[in-house]
């Protein structure tokens, strides 16, 4: 249960920061809403579309990109990925080319009520099926069970697969890209600010992290985690 005086708080740097955005000191707001959102604040459509407007002003590109991801995985559009390709492409970072990995992204996370419910229909009509077949105590055989299995896991992969994947933006500007989680691994690249790159797991204090094709490990406080 949220304390009425933290709400109060939090309400009264949103309307400050609010205020200044509007007067046109944007980059006095930002410090404000990126406060208020430290502070455990959910933020809306609107700050983040002001926080990419108010970098994109101060030509911070790796900020404008981080708060454009935040913007794209609420609402996926083809409008903010290519904003983001551009961007990108003029700051020569890396991670954000309009490929076949961030158009699967972009349809699964706009399309994936549809894609679930029209994979769901074969496997109930499977398990209606079987159902049916063990009320009436007929025989199933080996190749009906290891087909529906084999149809029950794919499903289950595709449903948690891009749950299980993350995206972050460097922060420093000097990241270590590690090809083991410890300190005294090997440096495989240096990589500056701004360069997105798809997470998949952590060990200890380390990233898992994919980047150029190659798994690599990143220290955690040197991403920042969409």
């Amino acid at each position: 249960m949220l304390l009425p005086g933290w709400v109060s708080g939090q309400t009264a740097l949103l309307s400050r920061a609010d205020s200044l955005f509007a007067a046109g000191n944007q980059a006095e707001a930002v410090p404000l809403y990126e406060q208020v959102m430290a502070g455990g604040y959910a933020p809306t459509d609107a700050m983040l579309l002001k926080l990419a407007s108010a970098n994109e002003r101060q030509n911070n590109a790796p900020r404008l990109l981080y708060y454009l991801q935040l913007y794209f995985d609420h609402h996926p559009d083809d409008a903010v990925l290519r904003k983001m390709s551009e961007v990108a492409q003029a700051n020569n970072l890396t991670g954000y080319e309009i490929d076949d990995l961030n158009y699967f992204y972009l349809f699964y996370r706009k399309y994936n009520l549809y894609v679930f419910l029209f994979l769901f229909i074969p496997a109930g009509y499977g398990f209606g099926v079987v159902l049916l077949k063990r009320r009436r105590q007929q025989g199933i055989s080996g190749r009906q069970k290891g087909t529906f299995i084999a149809y029950l896991f794919l499903l289950l992969i595709f449903i948690n697969l891009p749950q299980r994947i993350q995206m972050g933006i460097t922060s420093g500007d000097r990241v270590l890209l590690r090809v083991k989680p410890s300190g005294a691994a090997s440096v495989a690249e240096i990589v500056g600010r701004g360069n997105k790159m798809n997470i998949f797991g952590t060990k200890d204090i380390y990233l898992r992290v994919l980047w150029r094709n190659q798994i690599y490990y990143v220290r955690r406080d040197e991403v920042w985690v969409i």
